[in-house]
């Protein structure tokens, strides 16, 4: 699950976060966090999701994003791990 700042903050993002992996964009700002909070907990329940990483960028509209994980995962009953992934404004890594 991924902000959709991220990919354009970091250039590495296809090579370092893609392999492998199903990918969800979101703006936590503009967008329905409602929407997406129902959209990732349908997904989570009807599929053999292992694990979720949410990438997000170090400003504090971003949380949204991991918000949404947090309680789509509490939603759906399942325990799966969260990876959050911060990053700068400048493109930097914050883990």
């Amino acid at each position: 699950l991924c902000a959709d700042c991220v990919p354009f903050s970091y250039a590495d993002f296809h090579t370092d976060f893609l392999a492998g992996k199903a990918l969800a964009v979101g703006c936590p700002k503009l967008d329905d966090l409602q929407f997406y909070q129902e959209k990732l907990t349908e997904m989570i329940t009807a599929s053999n999701i292992k694990s979720i990483q949410v990438l997000h960028m170090e400003v504090p509209c971003c949380y949204g994003i991991v918000h949404a994980a947090e309680e789509a995962i509490k939603a759906s009953g399942r325990d799966i791990p969260l990876e959050k992934v911060q990053f700068g404004v400048r493109g930097d890594l914050k883990e």
